[in-house]
């Protein structure tokens, strides 16, 4: 596709997009790169808080050289369009781990969109997503993890769910595996539900007000995403941006 050229949605990466909105930031600027050199560890972090009806694309690559480590969180809850893509190529015994949450309500468009290329042996990695939809929004989660076909003894999973509030929401989940070796553990999983009636009946009957009762429910869908940011100041930012729009949800 010409950088030039606004996608379609018969670009697979794009078919559950708001092109709308996409054309008013089109051409998007350069990728930020992220390079992790043989031996070090990176910790990295998005929150895409982007205003109302705006538009906002991330696109990051990120290298990992043989026996690195790159840790990155995002919380994707802002603008008309959210966009954010990860492009992650892996050496040898070096692993990437991606924690993500997609919040959304309105008519908000969210995705997050993944490539992990395993390039050498002994290599892991891990993409968690939670999602919470309400209104009319979409959000969106497609990743492929890749293994080369040197690319013995990886390890690899994809752990992808997402809650509705509203009927009129729409939550796409689309893990995908591309393997050319043959000693290898990948997984993926993917689900699409509701929140618990009986559990928010139980809740009511211990005189919990239904707001306070899905808020509760809500945090408890994604908990974890965040819990293993290193640094304290923005593991703070990251969930007190993400209980504000919960409770805007509910």
């Amino acid at each position: 596709m010409n950088a030039l050229t606004l996608p379609t949605r018969k670009d697979e990466a794009w078919r559950y997009s708001d092109l709308s909105a996409l054309e008013s930031v089109w051409p998007t600027p350069a990728p930020t790169r992220i390079d992790v050199a043989e031996g070090e560890t990176a910790r990295h972090h998005l929150l895409q808080d982007a205003g109302e009806g705006a538009a906002a694309v991330h696109d990051y690559v990120i290298t990992i050289a043989d026996g690195a480590r790159c840790d990155f969180h995002v919380l994707n809850v802002g603008g008309k369009l959210g966009r954010v893509t990860f492009d992650v190529t892996i050496g040898s015994n070096a692993h990437f781990e991606l924690n993500g949450a997609i919040l959304g309500g309105g008519d908000q468009t969210l995705e997050i969109i993944t490539s992990v290329t395993h390039a050498k042996p002994d290599s892991t990695s891990g993409q968690t997503i939670r999602s919470i939809l309400g209104q009319r929004a979409t959000g969106s989660y497609l990743g492929s993890i890749n293994v080369a076909r040197d690319a013995q003894r990886t390890d690899a999973f994809q752990s992808i769910k997402a809650m509705l509030l509203d009927r009129t929401a729409t939550a796409n989940a689309k893990p995908e595996l591309e393997i050319f070796a043959d000693d290898v553990k990948c997984a993926h999983g993917a689900t699409v539900g509701e929140l618990d009636k009986q559990a928010l009946f139980y809740m009511a009957s211990r005189g919990m007000d239904p707001a306070t009762a899905k808020t509760l429910l809500l945090k408890a869908f994604v908990a974890g995403v965040f819990d293993d940011v290193a640094d304290e100041a923005v593991k703070d930012a990251l969930e007190a941006a993400a209980i504000a729009k919960l409770e805007a949800l509910v």
